[in-house]
């Protein structure tokens, strides 16, 4: 018998397996973490891609928008980068204090409370400069323009006013733009509603309900939603973005600075060789964790694992998730989806009243019609039931119900790190 022990919420989980049913533990390519953030961070700032440094661009007297992630990508440990940053920017930039100001891409997630942003940024940049929350309903929203594929883009005042714009993110695979990071933390990050919306109504197919088949992970050719993002980042002008790069353990492994495209995209390609794990062949089940928490804090959040692990399972297989959802669902109409589903609404309301928590509940029901989801979760069976998926609160009782004796597995123990790559073999 082979033994595991996965990440769940705060604390883990253990089960077995028959070895002759585990076909390979899949955890991404080995790559050390950075050991000198700061040094790392300097370096990239030092040479940045495609771009001169700040530091010949950024003069004394001009004021400088700082775009972070909100807490739901906490995973990415800003705070360890941030403190250098704003070093950087006071003490080789020439930049005062007052103005300096860090804003955070809460995009249409609810504003970060004051324990929030003092975790992301930490207590000495927190007392040091001044940090805001951006509200994606404000009134005070700028409009910045319209992009070709017809997105109004409106912004956080801070960033639209600003002299000089940088966005810290990490690039990672994301199954509706593509890839995080880099222009998103534009949009959806400090805009508006509406604007998001209209951007993210992309991920619909406009002649058939179902996801647009031109989206999808580490898909950017071609995808209207990945090139909208683009142009609203174009609109404000000389953007720097920086990207963090994770490794498999989720620890800082590398950071790349620069243009706003090209300086993303390499970090991109990282990410893909970080992530993407060959296999030969396609599993009848997969047995997956989020990774833990914040990774898997509620629905919404973790079935991003789904997004990435479906890629090795066979059509109709079984994919067990360990996802505590602490948050149950995450946004509160995560879930209030549920009753235009059952009364044969559900088109009708999301095409006319576009929202993200809705589409990834109908990209949660469409994986859910694909394979066979069980959850060991937190969240109560007969609240996700009508999605077609199973929850359970108890592993044992789980894999008994999965019935999966002589079936092959996957066994990946962080599911948000891990995208399983045919390779070649049986499909």
């Amino acid at each position: 018998m082979s033994h595991f022990t996965f990440p769940y919420g705060s604390s883990s989980v253990s089960f077995s397996l028959p070895d002759e049913q585990v076909l390979d533990v899949l955890t991404g390519h080995d790559t050390p973490a950075m050991e000198d953030i700061r040094s790392g961070l300097l370096q990239a700032l030092r040479h940045p891609i495609g771009t001169r440094p700040l530091t010949e661009t950024i003069h004394s007297g001009e004021t400088v928008a700082l775009i972070i992630s909100d807490m739901t990508r906490y995973w990415m440990r800003q705070d360890l980068v941030v403190p250098h940053l704003t070093d950087y920017l006071c003490d080789e930039c020439g930049i005062r204090e007052s103005d300096l100001t860090l804003v955070i891409a809460n995009g249409t997630h609810l504003p970060g409370s004051e324990e929030d942003l003092r975790t992301l940024v930490t207590d000495r940049v927190y007392d040091r400069f001044r940090v805001v929350n951006h509200d994606c309903l404000s009134d005070d929203l700028v409009d910045i323009g319209t992009t070709p594929h017809g997105t109004r883009v409106c912004i956080h005042p801070d960033v639209a006013h600003a002299d000089h714009v940088i966005a810290l993110g990490a690039a990672t695979q994301h199954v509706m733009a593509g890839y995080g990071g880099g222009r998103k933390s534009i949009l959806p990050g400090v805009s508006s509603m509406q604007t998001i919306c209209h951007n993210h109504a992309f991920a619909l197919d406009p002649h058939v309900f179902r996801s647009n088949p031109l989206i999808g992970n580490a898909v950017t050719k071609n995808n209207p939603l990945h090139e909208d993002m683009c142009e609203a980042a174009a609109l404000v002008p000389d953007l720097f973005v920086i990207s963090l790069v994770m490794n498999p353990q989720m620890r800082l492994a590398e950071i790349y600075a620069g243009h706003r495209f090209l300086s993303w995209e390499k970090a991109c390609r990282r990410a893909d060789e970080i992530y993407q794990v060959p296999i030969r062949e396609k599993a009848d089940v997969i047995i997956a964790s989020c990774g833990g928490y914040p990774k898997d804090m509620s629905l919404y959040q973790g079935t991003k694992t789904i997004d990435n692990v479906e890629s090795g399972l066979k059509q109709g297989g079984t994919l067990i998730l360990l996802i505590e959802a602490r948050d149950g669902g995450g946004p509160a109409e995560y879930f209030d989806w549920i009753g235009p589903l059952q009364d044969g609404t559900f088109e009708d309301k999301l095409r006319n009243g576009f929202t993200i928590p809705g589409y990834i509940f109908l990209l949660n029901c469409e994986q859910a019609q694909r394979y066979r989801i069980m959850m060991l979760t937190s969240i109560p069976p007969e609240v996700v039931a009508p999605m077609g998926i199973e929850a359970y609160a108890d592993m044992e009782t789980l894999l008994q119900a999965a019935d999966i004796t002589g079936k092959k597995a996957y066994i990946i123990p962080n599911g948000s790190t891990v995208i399983p790559t045919l390779t070649g073999g049986l499909s």
